[in-house]
């Protein structure tokens, strides 16, 4: 289940902020930031992204400050990261790096 909520802005936007699986394989979860006009508009960005399933239940873990300033100063308004990593290295990065399909590798001698 993933873990969620927003915060309003004082212009009337809101952030909304999602704990969510790893969509690649292997272990762990991603947080996404997304700024949109309203709660229903940030998640309409992220089900056109291909997350289908995406939620928001509830205020439990909304956005602190410092997501709230990553993800306003993105030009895009879509960030991710993931949650293990908090640390200074930690970079928010755009959500086409997330959502991008794997290289395969070309086949050679053929």
């Amino acid at each position: 289940m993933s873990a969620g909520g927003f915060c309003k802005l004082p212009g009337g936007s809101v952030v909304v902020a999602l704990t969510l699986p790893a969509p690649g394989p292997g272990e762990g979860a991603v947080r996404v930031l997304v700024h949109a006009v309203n709660r229903a508009r940030a998640l309409t960005r992220l089900r056109n992204l291909g997350l289908r399933a995406v939620y928001l239940r509830g205020n439990s873990h909304p956005p602190s400050p410092d997501e709230v300033t990553a993800v306003l100063h993105h030009p895009d308004g879509l960030v991710w990261r993931e949650v293990q990593d908090v640390t200074a290295a930690g970079y928010w990065h755009p959500i086409r790096a997330l959502l991008r399909p794997a290289r395969s590798s070309p086949v050679q001698g053929v």
